[in-house]
Formats: structure tokens, sequence, C-alpha cells
């Protein structure tokens, strides 16, 4: 299975295309592997034979799609969410919450979550359900799922060019990174609350 995956992500245009797709299903369906994708079409650019620069834009541009998907979700699905899930006076001082955090700090809330499992999609919907700006919400999101999808796919280019001739290995830093970077994102944000 794993070498089917690799062999579809080595070849133009599927690549792009799969990276594009798990990059948008992960903001809705968190459980897809989009930085797996991102990391692996990394390594996998090392050869020449996918664009390097064409699978971040392939992230970055599938990411931002299936944010604006969640925000729509949000946006539009918050007044029956609002009438038959969201009741009670509980519920709306959490919304009033999150409305006052998008306020004060909605551009880092915004590029933080990304690295955060799950925080991406909550985050996102949750931007919808509070009417956030949407211009102002997608210019900060363009730059998160820039920044995240350079981050990710040169984590595999990297990894795949120092390792070149031992690719696992190459695979095995690069996810060792990831994850590294993310319980330390997940480390600061638990010591700040």
């Amino acid at each position: 299975m794993i070498h089917s995956a690799f062999e579809l992500l080595s070849h133009p245009p599927e690549a792009y295309l799969i990276v594009f797709a798990l990059a948008l299903g992960d903001a809705v369906v968190p459980l897809l592997p989009s930085e797996t994708g991102l990391i692996t079409a990394g390594l996998l650019s090392v050869d020449g034979r996918i664009s390097v620069q064409l699978v971040i834009l392939a992230g970055a541009v599938g990411a931002l799609a299936g944010d604006s998907i969640a925000y729509g979700l949000g946006r539009f699905a918050a007044h029956f969410a609002q009438e038959r899930l969201l009741k009670g006076k509980r519920t709306e001082k959490a919304l009033e919450w999150a409305k006052n955090q998008f306020d004060e700090r909605g551009g880092m809330v915004i590029v933080v979550a990304r690295y955060i499992p799950g925080g991406r999609t909550a985050v996102t919907f949750t931007a919808g359900l509070t009417h956030y700006p949407y211009p102002r919400f997608l210019a900060f999101d363009a730059c998160s799922a820039a920044i995240w999808a350079t981050y990710a796919t040169m984590l595999g280019y990297l990894g795949g060019h120092f390792f070149r001739d031992h690719e696992w290995i190459g695979l095995l830093f690069a996810f060792g990174v990831a994850m590294l970077i993310a319980l330390a994102v997940e480390g600061v944000r638990r010591l700040r609350a």
C-alpha cells in the first residue's frame, strides 16, 4: 500500500491533485493525512519528476479552499446550529468568548490553529459561526496555508535531499521534525492557558 502511494505521488498531474485533495479534505475531515501527503511529495520531488514549487502551490491552494468550505459551513449552518445544537447560556457565553478571541487576535488564532491537531477545523468553522469577516479570514488563512504548505513540503524535500540514498530515513526524519514542531506548538499553547 505504501509503495502504491509513493507511485501515485511520483507522477504529475496525479501528485498535485492528490496533494490538493488531501489538503482540501483535511479541513472538513481532520483525519486525512494532508501533511503526510505534502512531506511525501516533497521527498519525492528531490529527483525532479514532480516540481517542489507545484507541490507547495497545490497544498496551499487546497488548504485555502478547504478552510473556506469549513468557514462557509460555520457561517451558513450557524442558524441551524444555534437553533438546534447550540442552546443555553453556557453555549452563548462560549460563542461570545470565541468572538472576542477572533476580534482581539484572529490572525494569530488562524495561523496557530493549523499546527494543532483538529484545531484547523475547529477554528475555521468557528470563524464562520461567529461571523468573523471573511476578507480578513481569507488574508490570514492564505498566509497560514502558504507557510504550512512550504514548511511541510520542504521538510520532505530537505529530508530527501540529505538522505538521498535512504528515502525511508529521510521520511522518518521529516515526520519526526513535524511531530516535534506540533508538540512544541501544543506545549506553548498549554503553558499560555
